[in-house]
């Protein structure tokens, strides 16, 4: 039997808590109750570690995302610091590394406390590595990138450099991004870094995608062939010597 291929990486667009929440007759930002509750975050990192997921990215909140009523912004972000207090104990006891991506200077400043000191606390964990998407953007971390290396002096930029200077930088580029509620785009998450993922988009909305439909992601991953611009030894197996070129002479 052959062995099922796990993503080292990644990455989960948790899209459809409004949909789900006004489907039900309720104001828009119920949906992300249910979304960042303790309950779901949990669930998803239990499923990961059973995998054999070694790093997780969940995108909390755009950069675009501060175009919503403030009442849902200020909810969503009550939300997750709720969640981020309730799962300290969690990530010390599972050995979870927390890592905050995305822009530092305009969230609240008790939720930003709790991140910073998260994030100092399970440093040097390996278990599983959490990476929270919060005031991200892809552009924007590809500007902030670029600047870092414009300010040590450099005229020109290689791929290495803006690696290097990528907030990712010690972080493997993801191997899967997931998006629910029935959305086919990425909308720039990890755009540097998400180059040869695989993309994997599902009807259901996060309010309602437990494990079992996680397990689906993973399990249609391992299906597929990754190539990276190149050949993969399957494309070949049990062929190669079979084929030919018909505009040449046998």
């Amino acid at each position: 039997m052959t062995e099922k291929v796990i993503p080292k990486h990644v990455v989960l667009i948790p899209d459809g808590n409004r949909r789900w929440a006004r489907s039900k007759g309720w104001l828009a930002y119920v949906g992300h109750r249910k979304a960042g509750s303790l309950e779901r975050i949990v669930e998803l990192f239990y499923a990961s570690k059973q995998l054999g997921i070694q790093y997780l990215s969940v995108w909390g909140f755009s950069t675009e995302n501060w175009e919503r009523d403030s009442k849902e912004v200020d909810e969503i972000f009550k939300v997750l610091f709720k969640a981020l207090h309730g799962l300290k104990d969690l990530m010390h006891k599972e050995h979870i590394r927390f890592r905050h991506l995305g822009r530092k200077d305009r969230l609240p400043k008790d939720l930003l406390a709790a991140m910073n000191n998260l994030e100092e606390d399970t440093k040097d964990y390996t278990a599983l590595n959490f990476n929270l998407l919060l005031d991200y953007g892809g552009r924007t971390s590809l500007i902030e990138a670029v600047n870092r290396i414009l300010s040590k002096g450099y005229t020109q930029i290689t791929e290495k450099e803006l690696k290097e200077n990528l907030e990712t930088n010690t972080i493997p580029d993801p191997d899967l991004i997931i998006r629910t509620s029935g959305e086919q785009r990425t909308s720039g998450v990890y755009a540097f870094e998400g180059t040869y993922a695989e993309l994997y988009f599902t009807e259901v909305l996060f309010p309602d995608f437990t494990p079992v439909e996680f397990t689906k992601a993973i399990d249609e991953f391992s299906k597929r062939v990754r190539r990276f611009g190149g050949t993969n030894k399957k494309d070949l197996k049990n062929i190669k010597d079979q084929l030919i070129d018909p505009d040449k002479s046998s």
